[in-house]
């Protein structure tokens, strides 16, 4: 045997000895009383620190013979060594936590084996060599080696798949290793690409899906993935496609969104494909998967899915089947299906506030002196009426003929504006029977009755759309948009706002723009102009309003009006328009770098935090906690400091709102900022919790903002009670009730608090339990710009409260409107009649890389549609009697007799 291949402690074969390499003396082997050698492989005969027993002494000698035949110059003798030595290693059967023997007992052998190779003439032996030193070399975990890859490429020839899993994958993670390497050295990779592409087949075939994802995402070739797919294999590699996109940087995910639609669209699996190009927010994409199908039923499934997201998509309407599919892209029948829901739950009866409050429960030291008749009282009930009945059409305060009246002349100056454009709640989606209510109230002589009424048609047609165009027509008249009445101004331009948010739609453009940038106007007309701008063209980066926006900052004349406190809505229009952008944004930053005005940096970090809205970017993250760090001086812009920490603050929450770890991080964080925060940075915290986590009352959320309800700082107080209601929206949690009641007895001398306590009263029951403000939506999977836009415009107006919402601009809570949603499952068949098949309902299980077939839900129930989801509740179908054309049971969803299902065998 060769000197340098000797191990330092051999077994001198057949006489039980075993020798030590450096003295050469015998050392008896112990043996039991019997002679024999002792059991469990305990006798002193020793490798590497280990002891053997008699089977793998013979195995470790006859490797040892087949190395030692590799030294010698009979190279007839190499091949038959070297195919010996791989099968010993491809059927040793060790644990499967343990390095297989025949690699233990080579190991020694390395380095030899190295300089061997080194000595040989090219040809089938040297690449037989390189194979079998490539499987050694996975016993060494030597950084800077990666020994493993280095002889499988001197040995690309060889059967890899024979090695078995475990070396395919510790192969692929030095290919990870080097190429990063190699890259930034500038050296060729495209033998390691060759070689991955090897692999990718490979771990297919075995259900290692993630590890074939992994490797290719890592060399950057994502998009050569589909090759390797079949329709076994690409259910399985989308998901996890999918669900890896929360935490990849751009352009990655875009890239990874783009690849697994492309799968999708392949395989014929189009509703899938187009919630992908939903969040890609490519209308092209939208519109080429939307008309890549004959199928009328799927395409009205998949119009629902567009209009979900509030996506304004132009069809032909010329045949009966085209005007059907254009009413499911302009949800005309959602007011139709939401009050089939509520019969189904039995609460078409109104409720009044007196139902909401339940002051019988406050203690009654308070009870009589909460509920005096005061105009602030009967504003708080006028929302908190409209909240509660919104979007089923009655109630017992507004909607009823002889109350018509007498209730809007119980509340003051603005409060008649929010207390008329609260029926636009109650007849949310309704546009047919609510124009008809709201329309005696246009006549009216007050200013601020007309204003309600403009602003009501607005709400009525948020998220409707109808071929006539009513709110155009009704809103976009000049005289109301230039009236000398500030209000009027004020309500129609808000009203646009709401009724074609997310519409891109380009005759708005002519009316709105030129309110932005004339310097005539007071702020405010021309702030919320740039908000209803930003509000339609939402995430669609329109360069004439950005233009316009940023071209009012720079105005000489406006230089003076840019500290008014409405100037922040002006720059949360800008923000908009990059929604979900994500680096197309850094235009407008540099250019607002150039702007010297303290409003600058609160507007840089507003458009910053809207373009990377719900990716949980860690970077952005801690960009934003630096802001929070800094010490505010006392100076001149001090104000646009304030409003900058505070923007950094919500921006944590909505950067981060779409990704769970992210979610859990940056709570601990805010519990941090509370501590140690400036007023400004602790006012804000609230609300970024209400922000990352609307309509889902989770414990840990609102118990701590019951905590900061009672706080010193009034005005953290009336965030948190905000928030509160905010969590809770559309739940009846029934502890945050009772929190809210609690808060209502203890701030029963405070007019401001108990008014924010009656809001959160109201939106806790909205719409009797059934809808959401959480802008996500299928699944949890597309964040709604829409509905984001609209939650940051309140939170933007209540990081002041006292400036806004308390005092006289409470009706910029209707921005609310945009996010609201029913939370139910409606099934219908094809020709959309409503169909009542039962389904499960459970709480969703993530199933992303598990073995088999798992199920998607625990814990379920089952229920006869329509039902009601909670957030994190997903829906199954209970039989196979209908196929589903959504890919998830969530919203309007239609149902397919399934063609191989027998009535009989049911």
């Amino acid at each position: 045997m060769a000197k340098d291949a000797e191990a330092p402690n051999s077994v001198d074969k057949g006489k039980g000895k075993a020798v030590d390499g450096d003295a050469g003396k015998p050392k008896e082997v112990k043996k039991d009383k019997d002679g024999k050698p002792l059991a469990n492989g305990k006798e002193e005969a020793v490798v590497g620190g280990e002891d053997l027993n008699e089977e793998d002494q013979q195995l470790k000698g006859e490797l040892d013979m087949l190395v030692e035949r590799l030294t010698e110059p009979d190279t007839d003798l190499y091949k038959p060594s070297l195919e010996a030595i791989k099968d010993s290693i491809k059927t040793s059967t060790s644990s499967m936590t343990a390095v297989p023997k025949p690699l233990k007992f080579l190991r020694p052998h390395y380095e030899p084996m190295i300089k061997l190779y080194e000595q040989w003439d090219e040809g089938d032996n040297k690449t037989s060599l390189a194979d079998v030193i490539s499987v050694i070399g996975m016993t060494f975990s030597d950084e800077d080696r990666q020994d493993t890859l280095k002889y499988r490429l001197l040995a690309p020839t060889a059967d890899i798949e024979s090695w078995g899993h475990e070396y395919t994958r510790h192969l692929a993670l030095e290919i990870g290793e080097v190429y990063p390497k190699r890259l930034t050295n500038d050296e060729p990779s495209q033998d390691l690409i060759d070689l991955a592409l090897v692999l990718v087949p490979l771990f297919l075939k075995s259900n290692a899906e993630a590890d074939a994802v992994d490797l290719m995402s890592e060399l950057e070739i994502i998009e050569d993935l589909p090759k390797y797919l079949d329709e076994n294999t690409y259910p399985r590699v989308c998901l996890y496609m999918v669900s890896m996109v929360n935490l990849l940087t751009y352009p990655e995910d875009q890239q990874f969104l783009r690849t697994a639609h492309d799968i999708y669209k392949k395989y014929n699996q189009l509703t899938k494909a187009i919630v992908l190009a939903i969040r890609l927010n490519d209308i092209e994409l939208i519109r080429s998967d939307f008309d890549s199908t004959d199928d009328v039923a799927l395409k009205k499934q998949m119009a629902f899915l567009i209009a979900r997201q509030q996506i304004w998509l132009d069809v032909p309407t010329e045949t009966e089947e085209e005007q059907e599919i254009a009413d499911c892209l302009n949800n005309i029948k959602l007011p139709e299906h939401f009050k089939a829901l509520g019969k189904e739950l039995n609460i078409l009866d109104p409720k009044s506030t007196e139902d909401i409050y339940k002051s019988h429960l406050e203690s009654t030291r308070v009870a009589g002196t909460t509920n005096t008749t005061s105009a602030a009282h009967n504003l708080a009930a006028s929302f908190v009426n409209a909240f509660v009945n919104a979007g089923f059409g009655n109630d017992k305060m507004m909607l009823v003929e002889e109350q018509q009246s007498s209730w809007v002349w119980k509340t003051k100056k603005e409060g008649q504006l929010s207390t008329v454009a609260s029926m636009g709640t109650l007849l949310l989606w309704d546009v047919e029977a609510g124009l008809d209510k709201i329309d005696r109230y246009t006549y009216a002589e007050e200013a601020e009755i007309q204003a309600g009424a403009l602003l009501a048609t607005g709400i009525v047609n948020s998220g409707v759309r109808l071929d006539s165009d009513p709110a155009l027509a009704l809103l976009g008249d000049s005289d109301k948009l230039n009236h000398k009445e500030p209000l009027i101004r004020v309500s129609a331009i808000m009203g646009l706002g709401l009724a074609y948010a997310g519409s891109n739609k380009d005759e708005l453009l002519a009316l709105l723009l030129p309110l932005v940038g004339d310097t005539s106007l007071d702020m405010q007309t021309s702030a919320m102009a740039a908000l209803s701008l930003g509000l339609i063209f939402v995430g669609s980066s329109n360069s004439d309003v950005s233009e316009a926006i940023v071209q009012t900052f720079l105005d000489d004349d406006r230089k003076h009006q840019l500290k008014d406190k409405w100037t922040r809505f002006m720059a949360l229009g800008l923000g908009l328009l990059f929604f979900n952008r994500q680096e197309e944004v850094d235009v407008i930053l540099e250019t607002l770098k150039a702007i010297d005005h303290p409003m600058s940096k609160p507007t840089s970090v507003l458009a910053e935090i809207c373009a990377w809205a719900g990716t949980g970017t860690v970077l952005k993250l801690q960009e934003l906690l630096h802001i929070c760090n800094d010490h505010i001086e006392d100076s001149d812009d001090k104000k646009g400091d304030e409003l900058l920490q505070a923007y950094a603050v919500i921006g944590l929450a909505l950067v981060a709102m779409g990704e769970e770890v992210g979610q859990e991080m940056v709570l601990r964080q805010f519990g941090h900022l509370m501590h140690y925060g400036e007023p400004n940075i602790r006012k804000a915290v609230p609300l970024a919790m209400g922000l990352i986590s609307p309509s889902n009352p989770q414990m840990k959320i609102y118990d701590t903002l019951s905590r900061y309800s009672h706080d010193n700082d009034n005005d953290v107080a009336i965030n948190a009670i905000f928030s509160m209601g905010l969590v809770g929206a559309g739940t009846n949690n029934a502890r945050l009730a009772q929190l809210l009641r609690q808060l209502a007895s203890y701030y029963h001398r405070d007019a401001e608090s108990l008014f924010m306590v009656r809001i959160a009263q109201g939106l806790l029951h909205m719409g009797k339990g059934t809808l959401s403000v959480n802008p996500f939506h299928t699944d949890r999977q597309v964040l709604s710009s829409v509905s984001t836009a609209g939650l940051l415009a309140v939170l933007v107006a209540m990081i002041d409260s006292k400036l806004f919402i308390t005092k006289d601009s409470h009706y910029l809570l209707y921005f609310l409107v945009t996010s609201m949603h029913p939370r139910f499952l409606v099934t219908l068949d094809e020709n959309l009649k409503p169909l009542t098949v039962n389904v499960r309902v459970g709480q969703a299980v993530d199933v992303v890389g598990q073995a088999g077939r798992p199920k998607t839900i625990t814990g379920w129930q089952t229920q006869s549609t329509p039902v009601l989801l909670a957030y994190g509740e997903r829906a199954e179908l209970e039989d196979e009697q209908y196929i589903s054309l959504s890919s998830t049971l969530e919203g309007l969803v239609i149902l397919r007799k399934n063609p191989e299902w027998d009535d009989t065998t049911s």
